[in-house]
């Protein structure tokens, strides 16, 4: 697709959408990774223009009334994943890759629980625990507190991470191996904390590897033929 191309598609986007009598747009910004809603600005059509051309967030601040380039003095960019607009075409949601705290708090998003009920672990879905995981992984690698397990991984980098990957997977095998069960759950346990640290280190949405399970779930089984004897 050529830029002027390019450049027209983001035009009939910016006619399609409802701006507001201040020529704004509200502009919720999510996590591609994690889906934890980060922040909610606003947007106009220039600010809209310059996302799409640099491929980080530029807003409009109403307070400055001035564009709003996301991380430029701070670094904390977002590298913008997708741009869509709601049914109504009056909210635009922003799935981004951040580059550190979306918070001026120094906090990984702008939102906290205010009002939460809180869900008893009997009550809770069995695999909430790895969404749960997957947010709070993404806090430390945003926000880096000091003493952190997961903010030394990520200080560390990849090859440390890959290295307790390899480490727990082994530990795993061991486990089997010995026929403890209470030893390879708590191995397993920590090889899938590992591997959901590295999943952020790489910025690879644990959705995209399930959606890959379930691709091959529903692919042709091979072990499934027909009566001349063929898949």
């Amino acid at each position: 697709m050529t830029a002027m191309q390019t450049a027209i598609q983001r035009e009939e986007l910016a006619d399609q959408l409802q701006w507001n009598e201040q020529g704004l747009i509200p502009t919720v910004v999510q996590d591609a990774a994690s889906k934890q809603v980060l922040m909610v600005a606003y947007m106009n059509r220039e600010s809209l223009k310059l996302s799409c051309e640099k491929g980080e967030t530029v807003f409009w601040s109403r307070s400055r009334e001035e564009l709003w380039h996301k991380g430029a003095t701070s670094g904390n960019t977002q590298r913008i994943v997708s741009i869509s607009a709601d049914c109504d075409r009056d909210t635009l949601l922003v799935q981004v890759v951040p580059n550190g705290p979306a918070c001026h708090t120094g906090s990984y998003t702008c939102f906290f629980d205010v009002c939460a009920e809180q869900e008893s672990s009997e009550s809770a879905p069995p695999l909430s625990i790895i969404s749960d995981l997957e947010r709070m992984i993404a806090e430390r690698e945003a926000e880096r507190p000091d003493g952190a397990y997961t903010s030394y991984l990520f200080d560390k980098g990849i090859d440390k991470i890959l290295k307790k990957v390899g480490e727990e997977a082994a530990e795993v095998i061991i486990a089997a191996k010995n026929g403890d069960n209470t030893e390879l759950r708590n191995e397993t346990g920590d090889l899938l904390f590992h591997l959901l640290v590295l999943l952020r280190e790489r910025k690879l949405p644990l959705d995209d590897v399930l959606a890959e399970l379930k691709r091959r779930h529903q692919a042709p089984r091979r072990d499934t033929y027909d009566e001349h004897g063929k898949v």
